[in-house]
């Protein structure tokens, strides 16, 4: 069991994560701006976080837990100081806390710069996320893994995956949440960027393989 703090607990993804880590046992703190919206579950606490506020302040709310997830996102409402500065406050907040494990949601193509077309409309989210991902791997020691799902589905999850491929755009969201959930169990994963898809491989296969 492990103490963990996620960023952005009241978000799509982030009700899914969390069903997902608290029936692996473990103990959650989850910060929004709108805690009342996180979704109510045994084993997570909700408290109010302020992306736009003090790394001091984050680094106190922080302090304590064990492995970070960030899974925040304005939606293009809030692009530098959520998508791209709230992530790096939190990962220099995480170092001072004194936490080693960092994940990180982004998004397919965020690193890819010359691809960015690939999703039209989202060049501003995209650069986003390609500061947030690049300060990360560069100028943090954090035990980071960077996970980068293409377009983000309401469905049913597959428990199916690919890896390192474009052969589908599409990405049920628990099948996103279950698997930021899993990379924790697997050391492997630990400094690694991993684009993922809609595909045939299950969840645990395919992180083995990493």
């Amino acid at each position: 069991m492990s103490k963990i703090f996620v960023v952005g607990g009241s978000g799509r993804v982030a009700a899914e994560l969390l069903k997902n880590l608290t029936s692996a046992g473990h103990q959650i703190t989850a910060g929004s701006r709108h805690p009342e919206k996180i979704i109510k579950l045994a084993g997570v606490t909700p408290v109010k976080l302020d992306l736009h506020g003090k790394i001091e302040d984050l680094t106190k709310q922080l302090h304590g837990n064990e492995i970070v997830y960030f899974v925040a996102g304005s939606r293009g409402h809030d692009l530098i100081q959520t998508d791209a500065m709230g992530a790096i406050k939190t990962m220099i907040a995480a170092e001072k806390a004194g936490i080693k494990r960092y994940v990180l949601l982004s998004s397919m193509f965020s690193l890819d710069v010359d691809h960015w077309d690939k999703i039209p409309g989202l060049e501003d989210y995209l650069a986003a996320k390609f500061f947030a991902d690049t300060y990360l791997m560069h100028a943090t020691k954090l035990d980071y893994t960077i996970l980068q799902p293409t377009n983000l589905m309401e469905q049913a999850g597959t428990g199916k995956i690919a890896l390192n491929n474009s052969s589908s755009m599409e990405n049920p969201i628990p099948d996103v949440a279950k698997v930021l959930a899993e990379v924790i169990n697997h050391p492997n994963t630990i400094g690694e960027v991993i684009k993922m898809t809609g595909g045939n491989t299950p969840i645990e296969t395919a992180l083995e393989s990493v």
